[in-house]
């Protein structure tokens, strides 16, 4: 059983949640600039952003905020890094896409997809091993799970499922990018969790939380 972190810990704990929301929305933002497909609920906020006209971090924000509502039926509760995803990872996605420009060529294309993908799990593993709280998504799967009693493997499938078939229908991309992510997401993350879990203190101090957060389904 897990104690409660450190005090000792509380920076490292917020740098390492900041760290990684933000970067989370620069590879999110690599993969849209890669254009070989997008992870499945980025290929919902391009299709978004399509029909709108708004920015994709914009629309990223705005459905986030909209899925953290969902919580209250779900009886989630949300903490500081559910309000924090909602807040930074659309700005960051913005931001980096203004910096980086499309890439044209597959001899770019390819490896800036494999780089944005490490670097999502990077990002993953940095902000979950912070422990400050789920993603609004990710609550919403694990609250439907309590709700339903299905299985959280069900409930993403079935979610991320009509979140990618309503993006295409937009116009969001998916690709080999998109099927590359799925497959590997969960390994990248798994193995940046241990890189970045926050270690425990010498015999006799607090327990501080060490590896991985219990119910992290890996997706922000």
């Amino acid at each position: 059983m897990r104690g409660r972190p450190a005090r000792g810990a509380l920076p490292r704990r917020l740098l390492q949640l900041y760290a990684g929301l933000a970067l989370y929305g620069a590879s999110s933002a690599l993969l849209v600039r890669a254009g070989l497909g997008l992870e499945p609920w980025n290929v919902l906020h391009q299709g978004l952003s399509e029909l709108t006209g708004m920015t994709i971090g914009v629309v990223t924000t705005l459905l986030g905020a909209l899925v953290l509502l969902l919580w209250i039926p779900l009886r989630q509760r949300p903490g500081l890094g559910t309000i924090s995803n909602v807040l930074a990872i659309g700005v960051a996605m913005d931001g980096t896409l203004a910096l980086v420009p499309e890439a044209r060529t597959l001899a770019v294309r390819v490896p800036l997809m494999a780089a944005a993908i490490v670097l999502n799990g990077a990002a993953t593993g940095l902000y979950i091993a912070a422990d400050f709280g789920p993603g609004p998504r990710d609550g919403l799967m694990t609250g439907l799970h309590r709700r339903t009693g299905r299985s959280i493997r069900v409930m993403r499938t079935t979610v991320e499922a009509v979140v990618v078939a309503t993006g295409f229908a937009l116009g969001g991309t998916i690709g080999v990018g998109t099927v590359l992510y799925a497959v590997v997401i969960g390994p990248l993350a798994q193995f940046f969790l241990r890189v970045f879990a926050v270690p425990a203190p010498a015999a006799g101090s607090t327990v501080v939380a060490a590896g991985t957060p219990r119910g992290a389904i890996l997706r922000p």
